[in-house]
């Protein structure tokens, strides 16, 4: 009985080992084009791929993330109360999730609850750490909710004006043009300012692209265009609320924040109207709506770790359908269009002794990590540190071709103006130019190749 008992685990084990989505059953000629996040990559392509845990840590360490994951999808409510009190006075959603829809890129509309757009303000100038000066009576976020009792600073409006245009091999495709204004201010804005919508991005991957060495992003940059190829990225080196220092800037649609942590606090605080040690003023602070409650930090340091951690260990996704001849000539044209130079297709993330799952792994997030001037087309006129009125972080592209599945209908884009690939890549501009040009001369049937290696991704 007992050798029956130790065959019948052992195969149990088998199957459990057959069953393991880990990254080492791949075949050897598929493992660099499959595996995104390295050993750190999923094989799910349903609505829950961007929701998937590090497949390499320990148990408390998925206890934490187990944590931050109950944390990021509660929903806050205005104090004083029991549990999960703190929300406002002013903010713009109650909760993590209400924004990053199953961890993926948000919904383009403003004062709805499911809204995922936030609207940046500023005055011209810069703050005394170089970063968007703030508006008074309004800081630099608007919120446009307030809890009982309190009015919200304001309505956020968008208009869209729709213009049709014709590729090379005759297809029509439609660009929507965003207009954003304000209405019901609380209060006057006596100077000019300038706005700038940021839809929720995606949440996969972020631990990896935090942990990719400064000297390998910086190396990519190209401020003068020596090579004379018509890129010149740049990195963003902005202020640090957690460490008091400059920092590259790393996420956000402007590189505008230099780590995950504060990328955390920063939503806390701005988004949710949320406390913590490291952002322990209200963003009512001095005005009307601040509720005079002596109760912050609101949110204790032990969840905002652990949302920072569930943040800095969620997998990407595999790619798919990497042998396909279609996708594999829809790859060389994106490299042959140039969108590479840009959208960079691989990293090697840094050794952190304490999280080893994360360290020296080959990753293809398709990102430089830099800043470029995508033109006047999608410019927000609203400097952020050294990112221009016309510059954009590239953004990383991997999980793209998984936006509709998770998030239908996906969004593309910093404010979501652009409803399907194609919109997307005819939106870019200025350092991108080149390659918008070429996408519009191909052939149909190059070119739907090329939006079938992006929808691999």
């Amino acid at each position: 009985m007992r050798k029956i008992k130790v065959i019948g685990i052992l195969l149990l084990l088998v199957v459990l080992m057959v069953q393991c989505q880990k990254s080492s059953v791949l075949p050897a000629e598929d493992y660099d084009d499959r595996l995104s996040g390295g050993g750190e990559t999923v094989f799910n392509a349903t609505s829950h791929a961007f929701s998937q845990m590090f497949t390499g840590m320990g148990t408390y360490d998925n206890y934490v993330h187990s944590l931050g994951d109950d944390v990021f999808s509660r929903s806050f409510v205005s104090a004083p109360a029991p549990i999960n009190s703190g929300l406002g006075a002013l903010y713009n959603n109650v909760s993590c999730i209400s924004c990053h829809h199953n961890d993926g890129i948000g919904l383009p509309t403003a004062g709805e609850l499911q809204s995922s757009l936030l609207v940046r303000i500023s005055q011209p100038g810069t703050d005394a750490n170089g970063g968007p000066l703030a508006v008074p009576g309004y800081g630099v976020q608007l919120q446009d909710k307030a809890v009982f009792g309190k009015l919200p600073e304001c309505k956020v409006n968008i208009s869209y004006t729709y213009n049709t245009y014709t590729l090379d091999d005759g297809t029509t495709y439609e660009l929507r043009t965003p207009t954003y204004t304000l209405s019901n201010l609380y209060t006057p804005i006596a100077s000019s300012y300038m706005l700038s919508p940021r839809l929720a991005p995606p949440m996969i991957g972020l631990g990896l692209l935090e942990t990719i060495p400064e000297s390998q992003i910086v190396a990519g940059a190209d401020p003068n265009d020596s090579n004379g190829d018509g890129i010149k990225g740049r990195a963003n080196y902005v202020w640090d609320v957690n460490t008091k220092t400059r920092l590259l800037g790393r996420f956000g649609w402007k590189a505008n924040t230099a780590t995950v942590i504060t990328q955390v606090v920063s939503a806390f605080n701005q988004d949710m109207g949320l406390t913590t040690s490291i952002l322990p003023v209200e963003n009512s602070f001095g005005q009307p709506q601040y509720d005079g409650l002596k109760d912050d930090p609101e949110v204790a340091d032990t969840i905002v770790n652990a949302v920072k951690f569930y943040a800095q260990t969620l997998c990407v996704p595999a790619r798919r359908n990497t042998t396909n001849a279609t996708i594999k000539r829809g790859e060389q044209l994106f490299a042959l269009g140039k969108c590479v130079n840009c959208h960079k297709q691989t990293f090697t993330t840094g050794v952190d002794v304490s999280r080893p799952y994360i360290s020296s792994q080959v990753i293809h997030p398709y990102t430089d990590m830099l800043v470029h001037d995508m033109g006047a087309g999608l410019a927000d006129n609203r400097p952020d540190y050294l990112a221009g009125g016309q510059d954009w972080r590239t953004a990383p592209l991997w999980g793209l071709g998984l936006f509709e599945t998770i998030n239908s209908p996906g969004y593309y884009l910093h404010d979501g103006r652009a409803r399907t690939l194609t919109e997307a890549i005819m939106w870019h501009g200025g350092e991108a130019e080149a390659s918008k040009a070429y996408f519009s001369h191909l052939s149909t049937a190059d070119r739907n190749a090329l939006l079938a290696f992006l929808k691999s991704l």
